[in-house]
């Protein structure tokens, strides 16, 4: 079954205004120099690809991932072949010294692209994840930029998330405050970023599950309450690639909903992806009926499939790009859409005292989730975070 059908489309969402600016991407990339920072994940990978596709003089990738970073170059050889610019991959860790000594040595470039994240509400459940998300999502951001603005860099893009808005769990806050760094910064730099749903499909993602389950010849199983918006991986690089291009400073760009884009439940999406395998879909009543029939039923044509209700620490019932407070244009593209954020104050105070309230527990080498989530509070007042002490983790 093709992508698109799976998640209930016929077309691609920004196939016309890249077609659109086709002339102006190819000129621009083909005379500049490119670091993508977390290039090996699913958003890297296809932001990449957009880039290498279009001759860069210079294309370096960084990622912490050495295996990823192998089947990149691969990927990429097997489907485009060379370029006459430079093109490396780094396996590095970006919080590192080594990342450091890296940009030291060059930092060289006309654009900065930073998709390193950690994304999954899961990564919330202990306090020592949770401090690593913030190093990350935050502190790698921040750290980036800086290096950015001292070595000259032209453009910093940023990749957030839909659930940096009015955020309910720990992983679209850490976004949130990212894009309060990354618009302290824009005095200095401009700066873009880029807000989605789910990408299909992504490393990690449910709907990537789904293939390891059937691989494993183990049960599917899927939320019966939650619907979500679904880009694929090419989108995804399509999006940011026009935000950083094309976007001015402290622009969010963000997918219009119309009638190519509608949101369909997990539960639609598990049963159509068992279909397309040509099983009829068994809908057990609970996890352990799920993993005894996983053994049996697709010997007679079938596959076992559990749906649950969404009971987890901080899940969304809904998706949302922007607030009732934002300015939006929905008039320069045709399927973009555009958050036209604007410096209308200085919270570098309460930017400073999240930092130093930040590094006082990293050096006392103790902290809890509370003491986290805290500090959060206190920069994002509206924090509506949502705790029921259950966690993906402990399901199926």
């Amino acid at each position: 079954m093709q992508l698109l059908d799976l998640i209930g489309r016929k077309n691609e969402l920004f196939a016309h205004d890249v077609e659109m600016h086709t002339d102006a991407l190819k000129n621009i990339i083909s005379s500049s120099k490119f670091l993508v920072l977390g290039g090996a994940g699913t958003i890297g990978q296809a932001i990449t690809k957009e880039i290498f596709n279009r001759q860069p003089k210079k294309l370096h990738i960084v990622d912490i991932s050495e295996n990823n970073l192998v089947e990149l170059v691969r990927d990429i050889r097997s489907s485009y072949g060379y370029i006459d610019g430079d093109f490396k991959t780094f396996a590095l860790d970006i919080g590192s010294m080594a990342y450091d000594a890296f940009i030291a040595s060059d930092g060289n470039y006309d654009y900065v692209l930073n998709l390193s994240a950690l994304k999954h509400v899961r990564s919330e459940e202990d306090a020592f994840t949770l401090m690593r998300m913030i190093d990350v999502n935050i502190l790698n951001t921040k750290k980036t930029i800086e290096q950015s603005i001292a070595h000259g860099v032209k453009k910093y893009f940023c990749v957030s998330t839909d659930k940096a808005t009015n955020p309910v769990n720990m992983m679209g806050a850490s976004k949130r405050i990212m894009e309060l760094f990354l618009m302290q910064k824009s005095k200095d730099i401009i700066i873009s970023t880029a807000r989605f749903a789910n990408v299909a499909c992504s490393d990690g993602s449910l709907l990537y599950s789904f293939e390891q389950r059937i691989k494993k010849q183990q049960p599917i199983v899927a939320p019966n309450d939650i619907k979500r918006y679904f880009i694929t991986p090419k989108e995804s690089g399509e999006l940011c690639l026009m935000s950083c291009v094309f976007g001015e400073n402290n622009e969010i760009f963000f997918p219009q909903l119309n009638e190519h884009l509608h949101s369909i439940s997990f539960a639609d999406i598990a049963i159509k992806y068992i279909k397309g395998l040509g099983y009829d879909p068994y809908l057990c009543h609970n996890e352990n009926e799920a993993r005894l029939l996983s053994k049996s039923l697709p010997q007679i044509g079938q596959w076992p499939y559990l749906l649950t209700k969404s009971d987890t620490t901080g899940e969304k019932q809904f998706e949302e790009f922007f607030t009732e407070q934002d300015t939006i244009d929905i008039e320069r593209f045709n399927t973009i859409g555009i958050i036209e954020n604007k410096l209308v104050s200085d919270n570098s105070k309460e930017l400073d005292t999240f930092l130093n309230g930040i590094k006082e527990l990293q050096i006392k080498q103790s902290w809890t989730k509370e003491d986290l989530t805290q500090l959060f509070y206190k920069i994002l007042p509206n924090f509506n975070h949502k705790e029921t002490g259950k966690y993906l983790d402990h399901k199926m």
